[in-house]
């Protein structure tokens, strides 16, 4: 019989613990804050008597202020603490999202769902953040993975419950953000601040996991005082390895963008193939991802390094996207984006425990936020961009040839721009609060 131990290795002790417990129950709102929409958005031009083309903003909308708000929520969470960050931005995803079911005035509708964007803001780069305060080497790497394996999951269950509850009522798909309420009320009550900002646990604010003692730096002001905040946190931004790391978690974003934006079109067009299949792509890419991701903590065990398995995962990534681009038909295609897919999830696993062990205590919201925020300008520029280099190609190349070389330039920048990120990581000196084994050595 298959346990836990046998697929996680001995890391996984951490889905006993009671803290991370409830930082895996806020993860499913944020994480269907786009995903819930995303099938049953056609079905919500009627009720709201707007257009197929504006309906759209609902997505927009929601991702936009993430931009902006993921570093103010980052700085929130370093000065007041993880808890009352996050307990306040689940209340606000909810309600607001929630709201929605209850009006048909689109006007209202987007200003509800831009609501719903500033909460999300405030909840994933937290609880990431809050993984990083409560664990440290192939612990942390194996919790951030099985967070994101908890995104993968939630991402391919509740759009299929949203399929079907709007064909009951346009409304009741938006009453599945209420699940952030009970989420905050729980962490409310049991989730232990892991930061001297609040009220710490008795075991240093580890929570029950124990564990190896604090790395040095981990609860200390990694700056001088008289330096504010941001000062101090654009000092450790600048360094050329947190720099390095920085943009390098930003990149995986590029090629898995970059697929979702031009799957129907490489199945449909390139491939001969029919939207059910370019569907069957996607929920392969989302496994993957999603399994690819529960190893991070083998992996980094294994290895005793980052370094190489990151090496690895930018591979798969520009590999597995090409050979989507010019596969002969769908099935080789679905090998390549299972590639990717673990490429993918790999990736962002491992860069977001790396991150986490770049500044102490009393930065590292922050650090995390301006890493994630990054990682969201990529996922919005990344589909206006290869819009606009398809459109000035296809006129010499042809519209099918246009999207391949494109999609093959996506593959390079996100797959080997994070390999020379990595070196230029690995060469560059250490950040001064940088924990043992959190860099990509």
């Amino acid at each position: 019989m298959l346990s836990l131990a046998s697929l996680l290795g001995d890391d996984a002790a951490v889905l006993r613990d009671r803290n991370f417990q409830l930082l895996l129950l806020s993860n499913v709102p944020p994480v269907i804050g786009t995903a819930l929409l995303s099938p049953v958005l056609d079905s919500l031009v009627g009720p709201f008597g707007t257009t197929q083309t504006d309906v759209g903003l609902l997505i927009s909308v929601f991702t936009a202020p993430g931009i902006l708000i993921v570093p103010v929520a980052g700085a929130l969470a370093d000065r007041y603490g993880r808890k009352p960050v996050l307990v306040a931005a689940l209340v606000l995803f909810g309600l607001a999202g929630t709201a929605i079911a209850f009006t048909t005035d689109f006007r209202v509708a987007l200003g509800l769902r831009l609501l719903q964007g500033v909460g999300f803001a405030g909840i994933v780069p937290t609880l990431i953040t809050s993984i990083g305060d409560f664990y440290e080497g192939s612990r942390e790497a194996t919790a951030q993975g099985l967070r994101f394996t908890v995104s993968g999951l939630s991402q391919a269950a509740f759009p299929l419950l949203a399929g079907v509850l709007v064909a009951t009522a346009w409304q009741y798909p938006f009453l599945l953000f209420a699940i952030a309420l009970p989420a905050a009320a729980a962490v409310a009550v049991w989730f232990e601040e892991p930061t001297a900002a609040g009220e710490a646990a008795a075991d240093g604010g580890r929570g029950d996991s124990g564990g190896d003692e604090p790395a040095p730096g981990r609860g200390a002001v990694d700056w001088d005082e008289g330096v504010s905040y941001g000062r101090a946190l654009a000092g450790l931004v600048r360094r050329p390895r947190v720099l390095a790391l920085v943009v390098g978690r930003t990149l995986p974003v590029v090629v898995w963008i970059g697929f979702l934006t031009y799957n129907s079109i490489i199945v449909g067009d390139l491939l001969g193939g029919t939207p059910a299949q370019a569907g069957l792509l996607t929920a392969v890419g989302s496994v993957a991802f999603a399994g690819a991701a529960s190893q991070a903590g083998r992996v980094t065990e294994f290895f005793d390094s980052r370094f190489y398995p990151l090496v690895a995962a930018n591979c798969c990534l520009a590999v597995g996207l090409a050979v989507v681009l010019f596969a002969p038909g769908v099935p080789v295609a679905g090998v390549g984006i299972l590639v990717t897919g673990v490429g993918f999830g790999l990736a962002l696993s491992l860069y977001r425990s790396i991150v986490t062990g770049l500044a102490s205590q009393s930065l590292r919201a922050g650090l995390v936020s301006v890493a994630e925020a990054g990682g969201r300008v990529t996922a919005t520029a990344t589909p206006v961009a290869m819009g606009a280099a398809i459109a000035a190609l296809a006129p010499q190349l042809g519209f099918g040839p246009a999207v391949r070389v494109v999609g093959l330039g996506v593959a390079v920048v996100g797959g080997g721009g994070g390999v020379v990120c990595l070196l230029v990581a690995r060469l560059s000196p250490p950040a001064p609060a940088e924990r043992e084994g959190a860099a990509a050595e």
